[in-house]
């Protein structure tokens, strides 16, 4: 039956296997399969037609969900479908030709340069704060993604410090190399001389938890937000806030988007264009504040 948990199983497996998808992207579209079978309750997967899919898509807006979630389900939805008629003889894929509805667009939010320097340059005091601060450097100096930073291995490491490169492995299974600044090597330099202590024997992973094993995404999660809050930050740090922040400042330093594009591993330079609202709305507060003929008559 489609909506067995074991053809669920059997797609996860399909898209670690075969799609190359990291563990962490797996799962979320494990959770938007599940809403699926949820909205579908008795029905079974096979029997659903557009018009179910329009309705469940018309119920979880009007519960509050955005376009862009919801784009993001029907893409789940759809590639299930697929997997579906392919390996499980599904006769139809419902989802195909269906649009989420539109969603203002709302730009990303960065910090400002000085507000960077403010964050990764925290008080270090326990081989913890050490760590902290080598993840927050490396999330800032290369951009990286979540994903991409709890993925890093100590022997790559090693080579990559001597390089001054670093090649990380993301969405898809591509592979890229990013530079890294010199304050993110010596913050690495720092954490390799604590870490073996605090590794389990035999872990490989860069970043370790408590429990000496690879430190988990919500940790990182938990401990940039804490960071942030210690060192004065008003808005709430997460690792997206420093790669789009990474990406901000070197455009505005740059101006070259296509290597912004190439460093932050976008597919499309249309993903990498809403840095450029970004650098305008900078520009453009400065221009405000600055330019004689800009300035508001008091």
């Amino acid at each position: 039956m489609s909506d067995d948990p074991a053809t669920l199983t059997g797609y996860l497996a399909y898209l670690r296997n075969e799609r190359n998808y990291s563990p962490l992207t797996a799962e979320n579209y494990a959770r938007d399969i599940r809403r699926l079978f949820a909205l579908a309750a008795t029905t079974a997967l096979p029997d659903l037609k557009s018009h179910h899919i329009r309705r469940f898509i018309a119920q979880l807006h009007g519960g509050g969900l955005s376009g862009r979630s919801l784009a993001r389900l029907l893409s789940a939805w759809r590639g299930f479908y697929r997997y579906l008629m392919r390996d499980h003889g599904c006769k139809s894929n419902p989802c195909v030709g269906l649009r989420a509805p539109k969603s203002p667009k709302a730009l990303p939010h960065t910090l400002s340069p000085d507000e960077a320097v403010q964050l990764v340059e925290m008080p270090v005091v326990s081989a913890l704060d050490v760590r902290d601060k080598a993840m927050l450097e490396l999330l800032y100096s290369s951009g990286l993604r979540l994903a991409e930073l709890v993925g890093l291995d100590c022997t790559a490491m090693r080579n990559s410090l001597a390089s001054q490169e670093l090649s990380v492995t993301g969405k898809g299974g591509k592979t890229r190399i990013v530079p890294m600044g010199s304050h993110a090597i010596l913050a690495l330099q720092a954490w390799l001389a604590v870490r073996e202590p605090l590794a389990q024997p035999g872990e490989n992973a860069l970043f370790v938890g408590k429990n000496g094993k690879r430190i988990s995404p919500r940790t990182v999660q938990r401990q940039l937000h804490q960071r942030g809050i210690t060192q004065g930050i008003a808005s709430g740090v997460h690792p997206h806030l420093l790669r789009h922040s990474f990406a901000t400042h070197v455009l505005q330093s740059s101006g070259d988007l296509r290597a912004v594009q190439e460093m932050l591993g976008h597919a499309s330079i249309s993903t990498t264009q809403v840095y450029t609202h970004l650098d305008f709305q900078y520009l453009a507060k400065i221009y405000d504040s600055a330019h004689p003929r800009a300035k508001k008559k008091s």
